[in-house]
């Protein structure tokens, strides 16, 4: 194999899935591609291997990550062939190479550049699902944990009134704004960087929010999404493996949430939440 041969990471998570994946994105890769319950991507040759492994550890301290040598190809464009268009109800979640010929109107462009949040991941696809059977016309929509704002293009391409889409990870901030101005849909989406905790309340009150986030972190801004809605608004939770619903189920229960719509696809399971 030569010696410049791009490296390939495969890694098996533990308990910690979603944390393993946002490592990969923040150690630099440029797509991670999920063949069954492992994460494949690829890294130069110059990358510092051991730094991404290692931080990889540090967020899923159980993942199993086995690296290689990759076939002589650039992965730099390769990887765009793993993702593909996905037709989600009324809408469709597209990469640009792949958005030419679709409606504009019903169709979300996104470039995941080094950002969280494609068509091909069964959450986004959860999300958008789930949104469709909600009164979004003309809502205050929130999007926590906005990533490359593929769940607030989703708001906007819906009717939303206002679209705020709050990212924590400065570096996904220019990617989200790219995608929502490819989109056309600037004057309806807002991206802020910060922590949805302590933003929430000051963009609230919303009718809907939207979290593809971490189930630990669902733990904790379950409060103040409670604080965040304005009457009748609904808040749909998504990231959450199907083994941790029961868990997530008690929370909701005790803190006074009712489940009003659920979607599972492959090992995620999603929820449409309210308060009676």
């Amino acid at each position: 194999m030569a010696p410049n041969a791009w490296l390939s990471i495969r890694v098996v998570p533990g308990q910690e899935r979603e944390a393993a994946l946002a490592a990969l994105f923040a150690a630099g890769a440029q797509g991670v591609h999920e063949d069954g319950p492992a994460l494949v991507t690829h890294f130069p040759p110059e990358a510092d291997i051991q730094r991404v492994t290692g931080a990889v550890h540090e967020a899923d301290p159980g993942a199993d990550v086995i690296v290689g040598r990759a076939a002589d190809t650039d992965w730099s464009e390769a990887w765009k062939a793993l993702l593909s268009t996905q037709v989600v109800g009324a809408l469709s979640i597209a990469p640009p190479w792949l958005a030419a010929d679709l409606d504009a109107n019903r169709t979300i462009v996104v470039d995941p550049g080094m950002a969280f949040g494609t068509g091909d991941h069964p959450t986004t696809r959860s999300v958008v699902r789930l949104m469709q059977a909600l009164p979004v016309q003309g809502a205050r929509v929130a999007d926590l944990g906005a990533g490359s704002a593929v769940l607030a293009i989703a708001a906007a391409k819906l009717g939303a009134r206002t679209v705020t889409a709050v990212e924590l990870d400065p570096d996904a901030i220019g990617n989200a704004t790219e995608n929502v101005e490819r989109n056309g849909v600037g004057h309806v989406v807002h991206v802020v960087e910060g922590d949805a905790i302590l933003l929430l309340p000051l963009i609230a009150p919303v009718d809907i929010i939207l979290a593809n986030i971490l189930s630990t972190v669902h733990i904790e801004l379950l409060p103040v999404m409670a604080d965040a809605l304005a009457s009748g608004g609904r808040a749909i939770l998504s990231g959450i493996l199907n083994e941790e619903r029961a868990m997530i189920c008690e929370h909701l229960s005790e803190s006074g949430w009712v489940v009003a719509d659920e979607d599972v696809e492959d090992i995620w399971w999603s929820a449409t939440i309210s308060r009676p």
